[in-house]
């Protein structure tokens, strides 16, 4: 097996893994903090300390991976999710839950984007969306058996079941890296001789600026659906088993389409592509609390991941494309960090509608200020074109 395969088979199964343990709880975390006194507004604050500790510390250590290698940094932060699996059982309160997302968060910036800029290393000019889009896959299919794993634990063993078993898994994919995943060195997939881009160099990249404005709204639009749908489902008779055949329908579309929407990529228009995307899932975001049982509940859903599926590939592919210029790990850095600010503003706005006005505004706001990001995505894609032409 050539290295740049073996690279590939590392990281899909160890991405997975991790992905897989986080997946297990995202059901049931909303719930576990309610538990412990959570607020709508609480529950904002639990969920954003995650994001926002992942996008303050994503640039630095998308920066740090094109200096200094990725395999370390991987490893280091699979081995902060075992520990702080466990953690989560020893929270007794919501400021200690928001400590232990605050540092998981830290732990995922080290993981996901820094696999990702591995995996952008190998692409093959004109091949980034399938490229991309099949390693996607480890992630969406990580997330979606995870809610229904959790949903199983829970009624089975009990909730701390669902924290062991993410410990479990994210100590496997610690050891699969350390053992089997060779260290990607300064100019291994690069010129030596070129040092990452300067921060200032990624939004003077018309490319970058329209993926970083798009991330950021439909980050800001969507980001609070995991939080608030484990809320909602309850109003409407659903349990917390059906919660995680709801979320994890919508991930395994995601998954299950990567391919053929990736293929797809390479050759099509890839921002018509994010724009037909979004606007599906904006649609079916604001139509959540028309869904009044869990049947069209899952279809609605579903049809959010439908939309995502269309989309993701082209997203990445762009921000790929602009990385062979300003770096790998800094454009995923900066794609990453620009997601993770509309996530951390997302639980919080969406905290603030539920308690005073009501979870069913939480879609609605939601929806619209997704399609608002869709309209300004596609005039600032217009606009660079047109700057482009000769």
């Amino acid at each position: 097996m050539d290295t740049a395969k073996r690279i590939y088979n590392v990281l899909f199964i160890s991405v997975f893994a991790t992905m897989l343990g986080l997946g297990v709880v995202s059901p049931l975390l909303p719930i576990y903090a309610e538990n412990l006194g959570a607020t709508g507004i609480w529950l904002g604050i639990i969920f954003s300390a995650f994001a926002l500790s992942r996008s303050v510390f994503m640039p630095l250590i998308g920066r740090i991976s094109d200096r200094q290698g990725r395999k370390w940094i991987i490893l280091i932060g699979m081995f902060a999710y075992a520990a702080l699996s466990l953690a989560y059982l020893i929270a007794g309160s919501v400021y200690s839950l928001t400590a232990v997302r605050f540092a998981h968060g830290i732990a995922s910036a080290m993981v996901v984007p820094i696999a990702m800029a591995y995996i952008a290393d190998l692409s093959e000019k004109g091949k980034e969306g399938s490229h991309m889009g099949n390693f996607s896959i480890s992630m969406f299919l990580g997330m979606g058996v995870g809610p229904l794993l959790g949903g199983f634990l829970n009624d089975a063993f009990g909730m701390p079941s669902v924290f062991y078993v993410m410990a479990g898994l994210s100590a496997f994919a610690t050891i699969l890296v350390a053992i089997s995943l060779p260290e990607a060195k300064p100019g291994s997939f690069r010129n030596p001789a070129d040092d990452p881009a300067p921060m200032r160099e990624v939004f003077r990249l018309p490319v970058m600026r329209g993926v970083m404005v798009f991330s950021f709204i439909s980050a800001l639009g969507r980001g609070g659906m995991m939080v608030f749908i484990p809320v909602f489902a309850p109003l409407i008779a659903i349990s917390p088993a059906e919660v995680g055949v709801v979320l994890s329908a919508n991930t395994f579309l995601m998954a299950l389409l990567q391919v053929p929407i990736g293929r797809l990529t390479d050759t099509g228009n890839k921002v018509a592509l994010i724009v037909t995307g979004s606007a599906i899932a904006a649609v079916a975001l604001a139509a959540i609390p028309l869904s009044g049982s869990f049947w069209p509940l899952l279809a609605i859903t579903s049809l959010i991941g439908v939309g995502g599926a269309i989309q993701q590939p082209s997203i990445m592919a762009l921000t790929v494309d602009a990385g062979r210029t300003i770096g790998m790990g800094t454009s995923m850095g900066a794609y990453n960090t620009v997601f993770g600010v509309g996530m951390i503003i997302a639980p919080l706005i969406g905290g603030a509608f539920m308690d005073f006005i009501g979870i069913e505004a939480v879609f609605y706001v939601g929806g619209a200020i997704s399609l608002l990001g869709t309209v300004v995505f596609a005039v600032m894609m217009q606009g660079s074109a047109r700057a482009a032409a000769p």
